[in-house]
Formats: C-alpha cells, sequence, structure tokens
C-alpha cells in the first residue's frame, strides 16, 4: 500500500534509485517566500491555517523538487488542547503555568484531537492535492521533548528542571509520559489517516539524558509510540539530537529509520544498526561554505555509506535562517548526481 517513491523505499532499505533527500526545517525562514508569507501572519495563526501550511510546505518542493514533503506544524501544538498555553513571544516557545509539582500534570488530559485539530488535517488533505505523488511526512516531538518544555516552561541548554523531575517524581512522571505517548500515537494515527505517508518522532532532548534515562524515559516511549502505530504499514522515523551514546539502544525501538544528527558518524550508525535505514546528515553550518565545500562534505557522506539502498540523504539538524540558496542547490545537486 501506500505512495510510490525511492523516499518510502530507502526508508525499507531497498531503494535501488538516486539517493533522496529531503531537509529537515525546509519550509523556513532561509526561503525568500517563506519570509513573504511570515511578513502578514504570525507563527502560531500560520501553524492554524491550513491554507498558509499547505503553501508553505509546497514552496521548498516547487523549488528544489525534493524527495519528500513534511507537515508544517510546531511540535508544541497538540499542549494547548491538553491544557497548558503557550506562546512564541521572541521566537522561542514560552509556556504559561509550567509543571512544577506532580498535581499540575492533572492540567493535562486527553481530547479529541480530531475535533480541537482539524486545521492540522485539513492541511495533509490540501497537501496531498497539490502534491499527490510526493511522500508526506507527518510528525511529533518526543513525550521527553514535551516534557522537557512542559517543566522548563521555555527553551534551554540542559533542561535541569526536566531532568530533575522525573528523578523526584517517577510515578508521577511515569503518567505524564504514558498519557504524552497515547496522545501521540493517537495525533500520528489521524496524521495518516489524513493522507501522511510516514512518521516522524523528533526526540530533539533525549540526547541530554544519561543512558539509562534514555532507555526509561525516551526509547520506551518511543517504542510504546511506534508499536501502537505497527498496524499502519507506514515507514516509521525516530530523529535523536546527540544519538551517538544510544545507538545500541535504538537499535531495539520498533522503527524503520534512524535520523542521525550532525555530531555522529553516519556510516558507524549505519553499520551497527543493520536492520534500519539511515536519515541524514550534514551538518547544517557547512552549507554557509563555498559551492566546493559544501560539495565535498555532501560527496564525504555518500561514499561513506556501505549500503546505500538504506540511506536517505538530509541535514543533521534544521536548516538555518539565511542560509545561501545555492548551498542548498548544489548539496540537492550533488545527492542526486551521486548515483
Amino acid at each position: 500500500m501506500g505512495i510510490k517513491s525511492t523516499f518510502i523505499d530507502a526508508c525499507y532499505g531497498r531503494n535501488e534509485g538516486h539517493i533522496p533527500i529531503w531537509i529537515m526545517r525546509q519550509a523556513g525562514r532561509y526561503l525568500p517566500e517563506y519570509l513573504e508569507v511570515r511578513k502578514k501572519t504570525t507563527f502560531n495563526e500560520l501553524c492554524r491555517s491550513p491554507e498558509l501550511i499547505a503553501e508553505v510546505v509546497d514552496q521548498p518542493m516547487r523549488r528544489f523538487d525534493l524527495d519528500a514533503a513534511i507537515l508544517f506544524s510546531d511540535i508544541l501544538t497538540m499542549l494547548d488542547p491538553m491544557g497548558m498555553k503557550f506562546e512564541f513571544p521572541d521566537g522561542g516557545p514560552v509556556i504559561e503555568n509550567p509543571i512544577s509539582t506532580p498535581d499540575d500534570i492533572k492540567r493535562l488530559s486527553e481530547f479529541d484531537i480530531a475535533d480541537k485539530m482539524p486545521y492540522v488535517f485539513d492541511a495533509i488533505r490540501k497537501i496531498k492535492e497539490i502534491m499527490p505523488d510526493k511522500p508526506l511526512i507527518g510528525f511529533v516531538g518526543s513525550p521527553f521533548t514535551l516534557a522537557c518544555y512542559l517543566i522548563e516552561g521555555k527553551g534551554s541548554k540542559n533542561f535541569d528542571k526536566a531532568k530533575k523531575f522525573i528523578h523526584q517524581y517517577p510515578e508521577e512522571s511515569e503518567e505524564l509520559f504514558n498519557l504524552l505517548a497515547k496522545v501521540i500515537a493517537d495525533y500520528l494515527r489521524l496524521q495518516v489517516d489524513a493522507g501522511a505517508d510516514t512518521v516522524q518522532v523528533f526526540d530533539s532532548w533525549g540526547g541530554i539524558l544519561s543512558r539509562d534515562d534514555y532507555l526509561n524515559w525516551s526509547a520506551g516511549p518511543a517504542n510504546k509510540i511506534f508499536s501502537a502505530l505497527r498496524d499502519l504499514n507506514v515507514p516509521r522515523v525516530l530523529f535523536v539530537n546527540n544519538v551517538a551514546p544510544y545507538i545500541d539502544i535504538v537499535k531495539d525501538v520498533e522503527c524503520e529509520v534512524i535520523g542521525v544528527d550532525y555530531r555522529t558518524d553516519i556510516s558507524e550508525v549505519a553499520n551497527a544498526l543493520p536492520g534500519k535505514s539511515v536519515q541524514g546528515n550534514l551538518d547544517p553550518s557547512v552549507l554557509f561554505g563555498t559551492t566546493e565545500h559544501v560539495i565535498e562534505r555532501t560527496t564525504r557522506i555518500l561514499e561513506s555509506i556501505d549500503d546505500p539502498n538504506r540511506l536517505i540523504f538530509n541535514l543533521g539538524h534544521g536548516i538555518q535562517p539565511k542560509t545561501p540558496i545555492e548551498s542548498v542547490q548544489a548539496m540537492i545537486d550533488t545527492v542526486r548526481k551521486f548515483r
């Protein structure tokens, strides 16, 4: 079932065509056409407009003809109808009333996702009308990543409050993570029902945990989510920011693809995970170098993989604002010409 593409084939390790490429945050502030949209609307308004979501998702596809599109949203969007309000005053999210005690967890609850977030599913349907032959990636944040913002209240380098909370209140934290995993799985299922061809969980902050805590608070919840979606028969992708310390742990996570951050040698991950495909992992900062430099660093990654049938090329983190368009094009052309 599903769409036929090199991207989907690569997710299952059976791609014999060109190496597929898409870019994390490909609908973003490096594109002049995206900046024109943002002049007219706030980020929150954009995330709730099916028409504008479809437009910004289509922008990089029209410009670069990438091998997969990704839903435009924010990982915190699902927290609002769960009972937690947030804003983006200066770009980064700020939770109005973060969790500081176990009693605060009671403010969060399951909800009718289809009823409270129709703009997401309407947007997916519009995107698929525009590009029926391109795979669309649906996504969410991991339970631990969401918990970091819920407890810290805003962005942080180390999220110490969240790390302390799970040790101070392990039983209540388990209740919180079970709730988040349940809502995330249901949300992803509805994304697929609306037309998403793949699901990706962004474990953006799992990489700050000790190995034992990563096993308990990131890999464990991810397994619950992915196993709940097994019957959908779509590729499941886990991106771990700083995956290197946990390679033997993610080996047992029930998913088809591991997204690799730019700190990690992707060939080592691929060799250590023979049963999974890998996605990544050019450092986004490389794109600020010369065209020759971009080509050389992109080629280095491509040549490092022993089995390119299970490689999806991407950046190792989100593309940065003001990234030169010609560098993005050089990276894409290099990947396309590789085989």
